[in-house]
């Protein structure tokens, strides 16, 4: 019997074999193929590819990417290593734009190693090592405290509406906006959740459904444009959806399509609720508007998952893969700390406040 995807690490560390080990999201939910990543190059072309997606997910990724390439180093002090380290996390840094867990976990690794500076090469490698699986295991714990504070928001029976995946496949495990699903099903509940299929590249149609599924939530995937009509039904009772980056003012970037379903939600006068880890939220950034936002390759839209080009050859393609929701239609910011809420520029700071003394931010 095939084993449930639930079961699978999203992203690990083989330090055995010196390599990043992670599911090849692009092959799912047909394939499942577990890579095992020791060069720089591939680890770098499985986060622009999306192979390994989602904030979290890209940050854990990344930490250990750049404990890899540390521990490569050929060094016998601090600075000749540093230097090598640092032109490994720089370049690892070139991946993606808008997931600001990648900067935040290549930053934290980097922080980290000038702290340490004092140990000796094999020590720091050693030290840089347990610091990405501390990173790593901060996820599943940071994950499961969303879960636990989004679950005070739902009952049994709720109807919820998700767009793109911030689930398990997001994150190491829970994920984000699914976490409190998976966290409901582990104390017995049942849910009834809506899958925005996400176009382009469809993840929540080829992810979200999947997990779920596996999970056995009673899922529906629905194409992005009858969300409208879903909501009209009476069917949703709240969204939950993840983020790639947070503004200071509660402004959220995530898969584009997302801003479309906060207005429906507004209209509908049903909760929007974006799920966070603080490592997401970016208090550098003051507004969404400072938010980069990556544009993706237009094939993505004319023809990735078409048998025959869907589009006139050589016709113009917009394709950016995030939109900003501004902090006006959401109710809610679910972090590991708490619930934010309205207005943003206080209660953010005040979550961050509440960060546990000494915990690296």
């Amino acid at each position: 019997m095939a084993q449930n995807i639930l079961t699978y690490d999203t992203v690990a560390l083989d330090d055995e074999k010196s390599a990043l080990v992670i599911i090849d999201q692009t092959k799912l939910p047909g394939t499942v193929e577990i890579l095992s990543l020791t060069k720089q190059e591939d680890i770098h072309r499985a986060i622009y590819v999306l192979q390994v997606r989602g904030a979290p997910a890209i940050g854990v990724a990344a930490a250990i990417g750049v404990y890899l390439a540390a521990k490569g180093i050929k060094a016998d002090n601090f600075d000749s290593f540093y230097a090598e380290f640092k032109k490994a996390k720089d370049y690892l840094a070139t991946a993606r734009p808008t997931a600001v867990n990648l900067f935040w976990a290549l930053d934290r690794m980097d922080g980290f190693a000038l702290a340490n500076k004092s140990l000796s090469v094999p020590a720091l490698k050693q030290a840089l090592r347990d610091e990405a699986v501390r990173i790593r295991d901060e996820d599943i714990a940071v994950c499961r405290s969303i879960g636990e504070n989004g679950l005070s928001l739902i009952k049994d029976g709720s109807g919820i509406l998700t767009h793109c995946n911030a689930g398990q496949l997001a994150t190491v495990k829970y994920g984000t906006a699914l976490s409190p699903v998976h966290l409901g099903r582990e104390k017995g509940m049942n849910f009834r959740v809506f899958t925005d299929e996400t176009r382009p590249l469809l993840q929540g149609a080829r992810l979200s459904a999947f997990e779920c599924f596996a999970d056995g939530v009673d899922t529906t995937v629905i194409c992005d444009n009858m969300a409208s009509q879903v909501m009209k039904n009476k069917w949703v009772e709240i969204v939950f959806v993840g983020c790639d980056r947070v503004a200071a003012n509660g402004d959220a970037a995530n898969k584009i399509g997302t801003s479309g379903v906060a207005i429906l939600a507004n209209y509908y006068k049903i909760p929007f609720y974006v799920c966070a880890p603080t490592s997401t939220i970016d208090m550098n950034i003051a507004t969404g508007d400072d938010i980069p936002i990556e544009e993706r390759p237009g094939g993505e839209v004319t023809e990735m998952w078409y048998k025959e080009r869907m589009a006139p050859e050589g016709v113009k393609v917009f394709n950016p893969a995030f939109d900003v929701t501004p902090a006006t239609l959401i109710t809610g910011i679910i972090t590991e700390y708490g619930i934010a809420r309205p207005p943003y520029t206080e209660s953010l700071k005040k979550i961050f406040e509440a960060k546990t003394p000494g915990r690296k931010k």
